[in-house]
């Protein structure tokens, strides 16, 4: 098979692949129905709030630490095959437990299960950008991520659909079966995945002993990948505000899904073409545009009467989904075309990582600034993302195919 048609070949599988990941992600949602199935069961809302945080910190923190073990295996697409199926056995595990357990039981459950399935996405994480790195030419990532984006955005468009003609509250027995549909939408993604033609490895000229001193060293001495992960850390707007613009309008379970989906396959083949061009100026733009949106949404919640905020608040929970689609798909391109090989594997498991930490601190100052409202919330999350708007400007643009990389 020539190199084109084995790229042509692995173009599809990482599509399907990734877009059958989506399903789950979607679905088995901390932010969504999880909290939705929890608060149904008379689960506490104290286990309510560890969703989000044990979700995203638990798909990041142990990257890092992982990276050695990943290094040392010659092909990645067996780890994320691995990594999906993880996923979809703990999928599996939830949606028992959901019909097994009530109250405490079943909050202790969820949140074991949960992190079991966040650790199964951090080997995805750290493998997937590895294998599109070595299979596929820069040029067409940012477009390859955009349509595997888009893929699972339908499927979610669909689901979030089904759910709405259900109404605000949808049987528990449905939302399970949604549950074991995802875990079979996991499975099948890791089958697929591991159909794609991967060049042979060979053995790794570095593998870090002491992983903690090893990212230490890598954010110390490489100052192109330091301005990256300080940029990255600053787009946490559109990630952490979709909490805080639910507590202005509350939405149905279905329409939360919907505008996600929406979002998804608008902005993503979009966001992927504009990606390749330059995934800075994604980062970029998308981090001024939230900020911008959060501060109409903001003004018009306090200003302007209930009729006019019954359209405004639901449009920009929508704009800030669409723009953190295209900000997440300039990112992961970013990170891909930056550096080669091992390299490449280190970067994302560090970054990453450090996302982790970054996470939870955002996440601790933005709650605890709620505490005056989300508007407060808010606005912090806008200032966030001007500065970051800004400090993007510094990084170099390495999506052209003619630029330098590895720094």
């Amino acid at each position: 098979m020539s190199h084109v048609e084995n790229e042509r070949h692995n173009s599809r599988r990482f599509v399907l692949a990734n877009g059958l990941q989506s399903i789950g992600d979607e679905v088995v949602a901390a932010k969504t129905v999880l909290p939705f199935l929890l608060h149904t069961a008379g689960v506490p809302a104290f286990f309510s709030a560890l969703l989000v945080p044990i979700r995203e910190s638990g798909s990041m923190l142990p990257q890092a630490a992982l990276t050695p073990w990943v290094l040392r295996q010659r092909s990645r697409t067996t780890v994320w095959t691995a990594g999906s199926i993880i996923q979809g056995v703990a999928a599996v595990g939830i949606g028992l437990s959901v019909l097994a357990f009530s109250g405490l039981s079943l909050g202790i459950a969820v949140i074991v299960l949960l992190g079991l399935l966040a650790n199964g996405r951090a080997l995805c994480s750290i493998a997937s950008k590895d294998v599109q790195g070595r299979t596929i030419a820069k040029g067409r990532r940012g477009q390859l991520t955009g349509t595997a984006t888009m893929a699972g955005g339908i499927a979610v468009l669909t689901i979030g659909a089904a759910l709405l003609a259900l109404g605000k509250q949808p049987p528990v027995s449905v939302l399970v079966g949604l549950i074991f549909a995802s875990a079979v939408a996991w499975l099948l993604a890791g089958v697929v995945f591991s159909s794609i033609l991967e060049p042979a490895s060979t053995a790794p000229e570095h593998v870090p002993n002491n992983w903690i001193a090893d990212a230490w060293q890598l954010l110390k001495d490489d100052a192109p990948f330091r301005r990256f992960v300080i940029v990255r850390s600053l787009l946490l707007v559109s990630a952490l505000s979709p909490t805080f613009l639910v507590l202005l309008a509350p939405s149905s379970l279905g329409s939360f899904l919907l505008a996600s989906g929406v979002a998804a396959v608008a902005g993503g083949r979009i966001a992927g073409k504009w990606a390749d061009r330059s995934a800075k100026d994604v980062m970029r733009h998308g981090a001024f545009a939230a900020s911008l949106v959060l501060a109409a949404v903001v003004a018009s919640s306090l200003w302007l009467s209930r009729g006019w905020n019954s359209w405004i608040i639901p449009a920009g929970f929508f704009l800030i989904h669409l723009i953190h689609t295209a900000i997440r798909v300039g990112r992961k391109t970013y990170v891909v075309d930056m550096a080669e090989g091992e390299k490449r594997t280190r970067y994302v498991a560090v970054a990453n990582t450090a996302m982790g930490v970054v996470l939870l601190l955002t996440g601790a100052v933005s709650g605890g600034i709620s505490h005056w409202g989300p508007h407060a919330a808010l606005l912090f999350l806008a200032a966030l993302g001007l500065i970051g708007a800004f400090a993007a400007r510094t990084l170099a643009d390495v999506s052209r195919p003619d630029a330098l990389q590895g720094h």
